[in-house]
């Protein structure tokens, strides 16, 4: 069976091609690739479905653009949410057209121009007869006996569904657009953690752990919460929803998912009165401490606003970019040419693996990271020193804290000529001017509202009498 499918250039384009729960071998459905790019374009053939109340599993191949390119991808959504994409870590481009193809040996085949093969799952000789969409979203290729020769669920993504299992030393992985950075979210013998991974550093954000030391196997999503298991299959804890803030109903969770934009972790239910998914539970609940909260160089501030690192040379004035006069690296500078910037009330929401230094001064903390040229920044509490190659989840804390973050700047900045101390001052100064303006705009905006308050009161007197 052999289908071909014309796409039009339009903002979304989607046709049911299938309605089963399975396609056999010798199928192929082809969509063209439009001749011009569009940024809003969205091609898509639905293949098949599950016969589930909605939101139920729809299986579709997507043409969708990407960095100028057409991207060609197999994918299940639940609803309107897209939980697995077989183009997830590399994409397929194609510039002709998409095609599907379970061929006849029993390989499950994206093929661009010129039969060019750009994703498969090497099924081929296993006795593969169909292609199935389960009830749980698992996409899988079964042979007669309806044993799986291939499943998507060996596949995560950036998300997992209810039943799917998530084994020690498997992650979710998301990528945020326009950015050399990415999130996981790793299942480790001791703990779960979000990631912030750039290049081959790591650096957590968030974790949680068992009680007692007690060793992780695997985890999989109940329906009322996450739970983690050892490896006899005991539970031995657990992340559930919070009590109470659905009324008496508690509503089934349907799936977790690691969010591209902000790197959260959450729990999502469907809401029928909403008719979409809601989080139930997400594990970062302030601004301020999520990974990417501000650009590069930027403080988070007390009000959830960014401020800058701004460094004022003579050679460059201040600039939007927070990244201004750092961009270029450390390295190949000498040690004369760089000096550490201590930064009193600000902290990280990143956490280094492990000390690099113990039983070491606050000074020496800070030479170990200047004779480092790929540290660019230091981290100091209480006799241990954590280096980092990147300044990002920088964060306003208290006043008092035990912490104390310093960042590598060029030796010589300074603003209106006031050295390395004028850089502590204008940095304060910036985050103290920005709170001060949002707590400024919210005074006026109650004190407009109270005195407008009083004029409609005094007008409904006048009127009255």
């Amino acid at each position: 069976m052999e289908v071909h499918l014309l796409s039009f250039l339009i903002l979304y384009f989607a046709v049911h091609v299938n309605s089963k729960s399975d396609i056999r071998i010798g199928y192929r459905v082809t969509l063209a690739i439009p001749i011009e790019y569009s940024v809003g374009f969205i091609g898509r053939a639905f293949l098949m479905q599950t016969n589930q109340i909605e939101p139920n599993f729809k299986v579709a191949l997507s043409i969708e653009p990407i960095d100028g390119k057409y991207s060609c991808s197999l994918q299940v959504f639940l609803g309107d949410a897209k939980v697995w994409n077989s183009g997830h870590y590399s994409p397929f481009f194609t510039s002709d057209k998409c095609v599907l193809e379970l061929t006849k040996d029993g390989d499950l085949q994206l093929k661009g121009q010129r039969e060019q093969v750009g994703w498969r799952t090497g099924t081929h000789g296993q006795g593969v007869e169909r292609l199935q969409i389960l009830g749980t979203g698992n996409l899988i290729l079964v042979d007669a006996f309806n044993r799986i020769k291939w499943q998507s669920f060996n596949f995560p993504t950036d998300v997992l569904l209810w039943g799917q299992r998530l084994n020690v030393a498997t992650r979710l992985t998301s990528f945020p657009t326009n950015s050399t950075v990415f999130y996981t979210f790793q299942i480790q013998y001791n703990k779960i953690a979000l990631y912030l991974v750039s290049g081959k550093l790591n650096y957590s954000y968030w974790e949680f752990k068992p009680s007692k030391n007690r060793n992780i196997s695997f985890v999989e999503l109940g329906s009322q919460g996450l739970e983690l298991f050892n490896d006899k299959h005991h539970k031995i804890a657990q992340i559930l929803s919070p009590k109470g803030i659905f009324g008496n109903v508690q509503p089934r969770l349907r799936f977790l998912a690691l969010l591209n934009k902000t790197g959260n972790l959450g729990l999502y239910f469907y809401s029928a009165e909403k008719q979409k998914f809601e989080a139930a539970f997400q594990a970062l609940n302030s601004t301020c401490d999520l990974p990417l909260s501000c650009k590069p160089y930027g403080i988070c501030t007390f009000s959830s606003t960014c401020s800058c690192i701004r460094l004022l040379t003579k050679e460059n004035n201040i600039d939007s970019d927070c990244s201004k006069g750092f961009s270029g690296g450390f390295c190949g500078r000498g040690k004369n040419e760089v000096e550490m910037l201590e930064l009193n009330g600000v902290g990280s929401v990143l956490r280094a693996n492990a000390p690099v230094k113990v039983n070491i001064s606050k000074e020496g903390c800070a030479n170990f990271c200047l004779q480092d040229c790929k540290c660019v920044a230091a981290l100091y509490s209480v006799g241990k020193c954590f280096v980092y190659g990147v300044v990002m989840g920088v964060k306003q804390v208290g006043r008092g804290t035990e912490l104390i973050y310093m960042v590598k700047v060029p030796k010589g900045v300074h603003v209106g000529g006031h050295g390395k101390s004028g850089v502590k001052k204008w940095v304060l100064v910036m985050v103290g001017l920005i709170d001060g303006l949002v707590i400024l705009l919210v005074l006026c905006g109650v004190g407009c509202y109270l005195i407008q308050k009083r004029r409609n009161n005094i007008s409904t007197t006048d009127n009255n009498n």
